[in-house]
């Protein structure tokens, strides 16, 4: 594969380390644990997001653009990364924040990514849950044009078949790490919602014949709606690439067993797996995607999902900022005197 056949531009601290999980892999008694430190990108404090925006920005200026509009919930991880892209590159952004989580804790509303968006100075959109949110985003991009600006509009997450290029690259530069290190790995395991992550990695991997498994732990749609999406997308990137053959609808496998009440809320074992991961590791992991695929990894490994005598990369598509958000769940957990934590009062699914 050529990437460099496509727009980009190099922001990202790339390549992102590969690292045991000693610790934990210990704790838990199950096959050898590995971790891909995509929260270390280097845009905001990191994420996943950022490798997708080095290709979605690439084709912004390619195209003179001057304003970025994206959409996510409130603390979406998504619109920080690129409210701190378009602020390095001297672009307007506005951000349209989807009230999908139900609560009037101030933390969640105006702490973690919120803080950090308005510190980057994007134009903040409030909408009410259960509207079509990329749909919304062209009104948008009519009223930018009519005052005379050029807008570039981002899908949620980045996820597009540009966006998702960025975990095409990741692809490569995880299997030629691994060569590097001697490590076979068995399984890649990471938190898919949506979709932009999996899909290059599946595509990115199917390109390479590299024949290495990749489970998404969802976070917010059934198992069925979200390995479409994910399928859909990485079909397009394929063709996109010019993979010959596309992508066989196996290679796209999601567990969404881990959300929940729904997308945001936290969950005992989130909050275990936060802890866990902080505890043992020092590494810290956030309560919408990451620590949900955590908790879908630990399960599976104490099921045995996994053979003992194998290596599972956790790939950690970062958000730590939204811990912040989330103050009164871990204080409370900590009260209680437990790992683990019901979800707290107050912060529930909005209705669709």
């Amino acid at each position: 594969m050529h990437l460099a056949r496509f727009p980009r531009l190099k922001f990202a601290h790339l390549p992102t380390p590969l690292e045991p999980l000693p610790a934990l892999g210990r704790l838990l008694g199950g096959p050898r644990l590995w971790i891909k430190r995509d929260d270390c990108t280097g845009l905001a404090t990191g994420g996943n997001k950022t490798r997708k925006l080095e290709f979605l920005l690439g084709e912004a200026l390619a195209r003179g653009c001057d304003t970025l509009i994206t959409q996510g919930a409130v603390q979406t991880n998504h619109g920080r990364q690129t409210a701190a892209i378009a602020a390095r590159l001297g672009l307007r952004c506005i951000l349209l924040l989807e009230h999908r989580v139900s609560t009037d804790d101030p933390d969640y509303l105006a702490n973690g990514n919120v803080l950090l968006d308005r510190l980057f100075g994007a134009e903040l959109r409030e909408l009410p849950a259960g509207g079509d949110m990329n749909a919304a985003l062209e009104p948008v991009a009519a009223e930018v044009r009519r005052a005379g600006g050029k807008p570039y509009v981002i899908p949620g997450g980045g996820s597009n078949e540009v966006g998702a290029l960025g975990y095409v690259a990741c692809a490569l530069e995880l299997v030629h790490q691994a060569n590097e290190a001697g490590l076979r790995i068995d399984h890649i395991v990471h938190a898919t919602g949506s979709a932009g992550t999996q899909a290059g990695l599946v595509a990115g991997l199917q390109a390479m014949h590299a024949g290495i498994p990749v489970l998404g732990i969802g976070v917010r749609a059934p198992k069925e709606r979200q390995e479409a999406a994910v399928h859909d997308l990485a079909c397009r990137v394929a063709e996109k690439l010019g993979v010959k053959g596309g992508i066989p609808r196996s290679a796209v496998v999601a567990n969404c067993d881990y959300v929940g009440e729904g997308y945001g809320i936290p969950t005992p074992a989130m909050v275990e797996a936060v802890r866990l991961f902080a505890r043992h590791e020092g590494i810290l992991l956030d309560p919408v995607y990451t620590g949900k695929a955590a908790a879908g990894l630990i399960d599976l490994v104490r099921k045995g999902f996994f053979p003992k005598d194998s290596d599972v990369v956790f790939l950690h598509t970062g958000g730590a900022a939204g811990l912040f958000a989330y103050r009164a769940t871990f204080e409370r957990a900590t009260e209680r005197g437990a790992d683990r934590a019901r979800p707290e009062p107050g912060l529930s699914r909005r209705p669709a």
